[in-house]
């Protein structure tokens, strides 16, 4: 059964934050509130906790997880960033936008896209998981929590305690979330390619 903390979402509580970031240490597969929807997150470098993740959301290797980053300067550690694509992701980050970039060699194998060699990066806009990051002092890997029956991504926490409690290690109530997954852009061909319209404005990418 999974542990529920409620958290302040603007001034999340440290000690609960501590507790999360241990949870997540021991191998733990958690829901949080971003500033899209709720999402799925574990340790960057747990083999296990990520093909739980992959499981709960009925995904492949093929599907990009998330590096959820707490600033741009951890984005160059694990994927290759030009000046073109650095101006682009400055100026929408934080935010509710996912960036599809090629990986670099510090980023598992099993993590990026099998064929591609992509990974997708974000920096949320959120006091909760940044608070999280900075406790765990690396990335978090993330995905939407969007059931495979689901329509939406899921966004009471209610909800998610009562649907997700024997497959979740913790779901922390940080209130309720936009609703809507992020905004995946594509950056690796030279040009801002769309490839999920969620939330955030795309007119800043001439999408």
């Amino acid at each position: 059964m999974s542990q529920y903390f409620e958290l302040h979402p603007e001034n999340p509580q440290t000690r609960l934050i501590k507790q999360a970031a241990q949870i997540i240490a021991k191998g733990g597969l958690l829901a949080l509130p971003t500033d899209s929807s709720y999402a799925l997150a574990c340790r960057l470098d747990d083999k296990a906790a990520v093909e739980r993740l992959r499981r709960l959301r009925g995904i492949d290797d093929k599907h990009h997880l998330t590096l959820m980053c707490r600033d741009l300067s951890e984005l160059g550690n694990f994927a290759r960033v030009d000046n073109r694509q650095y101006r682009w992701i400055k100026g929408a980050t934080p935010g509710p936008f996912v960036f599809i970039l090629e990986a670099t060699k510090e980023v598992p194998r099993r993590l990026s896209h099998p064929a591609r060699k992509t990974i997708g990066v974000r920096v949320p806009d959120h006091a909760i998981p940044l608070a999280l990051l900075h406790e765990t002092g690396e990335p978090l890997i993330s995905a939407t929590l969007q059931l495979p029956d689901d329509e939406a991504p899921l966004n009471d926490p209610a909800e998610i305690r009562a649907r997700l409690e024997k497959q979740l290690d913790l779901v922390i109530d940080g209130g309720p979330a936009p609703g809507r997954p992020s905004t995946v852009v594509d950056l690796t061909s030279g040009e801002p390619v769309l490839v999920r319209e969620g939330c955030g404005d795309m007119k800043r990418f001439g999408l």
